[in-house]
């Protein structure tokens, strides 16, 4: 069997005026050691839905990686204002991709953090968009490890995490639950109709 192509989805930034993308190495170099081929997935400066259709059809499994705050327009929600709004071309990519993916539902996907909110929200689900004014423990998903207990172990063994987020799903919508960390936030959720479509709110890459 050729090695599996796993395209990794990346964050748009600005240097010297221009704009970059980037991501974490230790995402490519996880695939590599589990046996897969990665290539990093910039977004396209228009043309969106064209060019998620043909990633979706190209590549053999996806990672959308974490990033910044979804804009939750596009969901019927207010973003709130203290929210950090992913990049525009990197929301609609992402959304297009994951729309894509529902035309083929044995690709597998993970989503880190922001990919799972993005999940999340494309199945029907919302977020907490600000948990400091919304849960007392907010601080130990802030760059803290913490546990997790999954509610399937053969999907997702239980453990602790490292965490890094500031919002948080608080309705998974058409997806299942896996898991939730010790104060009853939802740390993952999953489509179980899928072979393998996976979200996890904390970092593993870091």
């Amino acid at each position: 069997m050729p090695q599996p192509i796993v395209a990794i989805t990346t964050d748009i930034a600005e240097r010297h005026k221009l704009p970059i993308t980037f991501g974490y190495r230790s995402y490519t170099q996880a695939v590599r050691e589990a046996g897969g081929l990665p290539v990093l997935l910039p977004p396209p400066e228009d043309d969106h839905q064209s060019v998620a259709g043909a990633c979706a059809a190209r590549f053999d499994a996806f990672v959308l990686t974490g990033g910044d705050d979804p804009r939750t327009e596009p969901f019927g929600v207010p973003t709130h204002p203290k929210a950090i709004p992913l990049h525009p071309d990197r929301q609609a990519f992402e959304s297009a991709l994951i729309a894509a993916l529902d035309a083929d539902t044995s690709k597998p996907v993970l989503g880190v953090c922001l990919g799972m909110q993005l999940m999340a929200l494309h199945a029907g689900g919302t977020l907490d968009q600000y948990m400091p004014e919304t849960t007392p423990t907010h601080a130990d998903h802030e760059l803290q490890h913490h546990c997790v207990r999954s509610s399937d172990q053969a999907q997702l063994p239980s453990g602790t995490v490292w965490s890094r987020h500031k919002q948080a799903v608080t309705d998974a919508g058409a997806l299942r639950v896996l898991a939730r960390a010790h104060d009853g936030a939802i740390d993952a959720v999953h489509d179980p109709a899928r072979p393998f479509w996976l979200g996890g709110q904390w970092h593993p890459e870091r």
